[in-house]
């Protein structure tokens, strides 16, 4: 454990033997056995967090126990394994958006220590740029990305604001608002993916068998059912309360799916269908 516990031999015992400087007493004596699979599973852990986390926040703190798992991989022979994972092990994010580190560091210490956060914020839809005061409430891993779901004192309502779209955050010491976890999960995670919305729809799609055997297998939505026709499709209801990234994957299996209803979605998908036949100027 790395402790300068000594046998006495004279005393028949184990003693505390302290180093040049170091106080009389260890503060901690206790500390941490592990099996070498479940060190090459705390290592392969401690990568996957370096890859989602940007910068230092989160290795800074642990690599004390990256250092001790790694003195026990050696006493066990496994010296080589963590070089090994990293080439072994890949995290490949699409579509990842940098997020600086300043940034991430900071909401999370305002959303632990429950304080307010100042920031200047980029809406990606308009291009502008506003000062806003929000109170962290969670963060959210999602696609590849980093969001945060706060409440809004500007616009007096929670929103999603995307971390890599955040400059300028300082830590208030005005004490942050908590939002309910039922009143968070039915306005920001009742609706499809990001976009949030007290109003809820429910979209129904029909894939192709072959396509089906691939989206059968996965969970566009926590509150989704499915079920095979009698061909072979497969049937998939989602709920929804913002349109625009359950159109981006519609589009995105085009043209193995079919939305069924509601109507005012299948057009919508239509819609964007005949415009991009038009802009790649095809008749």
């Amino acid at each position: 454990l790395g402790h300068p516990i000594h046998w006495d031999h004279e005393s028949q015992s184990y003693r505390w033997r302290p180093q040049p400087g170091a106080s009389d007493f260890p503060q901690e004596v206790a500390g941490f056995w592990f099996k070498p699979s479940e060190v090459l599973a705390l290592l392969t852990l401690q990568h996957l967090i370096s890859e989602v986390q940007p910068g230092e926040l989160l290795h800074r703190h642990i690599k004390p126990l990256e250092e001790r798992l790694h003195s026990i991989l050696q006493r066990e022979g496994f010296a080589d394994s963590f070089a090994r994972l990293h080439k072994r092990v890949r995290i490949i994010g699409l579509g990842k958006r940098e997020v600086p580190p300043n940034c991430f560091e900071l909401a999370g210490m305002a959303l632990v220590a429950r304080k307010r956060l100042s920031i200047r914020y980029q809406a990606r839809g308009t291009g502008q740029t506003s000062q806003r005061t929000i109170s962290p409430q969670r963060l959210i891993y999602y696609r590849s990305n980093w969001f945060l779901d706060a409440w809004c004192h500007k616009r007096d309502e929670l929103r999603s604001f995307s971390l890599d779209n955040i400059s300028q955050p300082q830590i208030e010491s005005t004490p942050a608002i908590d939002v309910a976890e039922d009143e968070l999960d039915q306005i920001l995670g009742s609706g499809y993916g990001i976009f949030s919305g007290k109003t809820v729809q429910w979209a129904t799609l029909r894939f192709t068998p072959e396509r089906a055997r691939w989206v059968a297998a996965e969970q566009w939505h926590p509150d989704q059912k499915g079920e095979w026709d009698s061909t072979g499709h497969w049937l998939l209801q989602i709920p929804y309360s913002d349109d625009r990234e359950l159109v981006m994957d519609i589009l995105r299996h085009t043209p193995e799916v079919e939305v069924l209803a509601p109507i005012g979605l299948r057009e919508t998908v239509l819609k964007k269908m005949r415009e991009g036949v038009a802009r790649w100027g095809v008749s």
